[in-house]
């Protein structure tokens, strides 16, 4: 059986958990043009594609394996620049596809904490105000 580990410090404050969600990011970045969003609610896509393309970017949703078929991941992958996936929203086998195919094909994977328009507006906020750092630097 494997042994939960507890976490130290307690509770944690949103923005310890956007720094958490996108600390898994390349150190090679580069604007993301287009970024697979697997799992999510359905009524929310309408405000997702919004918020990606106020960040300059187009969000190709998948549906986590309700109606889509898992393996249509595979297919998209390779044409996208990372992969947000929100692990409130998500069944185990397509996240665990996910996470594989990034690894397979050198994708960024980006767990977000929940399914909110907030939590991907952040982090696409962080990721944007990391590859600025990076220019400066």
């Amino acid at each position: 059986m494997a042994k939960k580990q507890k976490r130290k410090g307690g509770g944690n404050s949103g923005a310890d958990d956007t720094a958490r969600e996108a600390s898994s990011l390349t150190q090679s970045q580069q604007d993301i043009r287009s970024f697979l969003y697997v799992g999510g609610r359905d009524c929310q896509v309408a405000h997702l594609r919004a918020i990606a393309s106020a960040h300059g970017a187009e969000l190709i949703h998948h549906d986590g394996g309700l109606r889509e078929a898992v393996s249509r991941i595979d297919t998209v992958l390779p044409s996208v620049d990372c992969v947000f996936c929100p692990i409130d929203c998500i069944s185990h086998d397509a996240c665990l596809r996910v996470k594989t195919g990034c690894k397979k094909f050198g994708v960024t994977f980006v767990p977000l904490r929940n399914g909110s328009k907030s939590s991907l507006d952040r982090a696409l906020q962080t990721m944007k105000d990391r590859r600025e750092e990076r220019r400066v630097s």
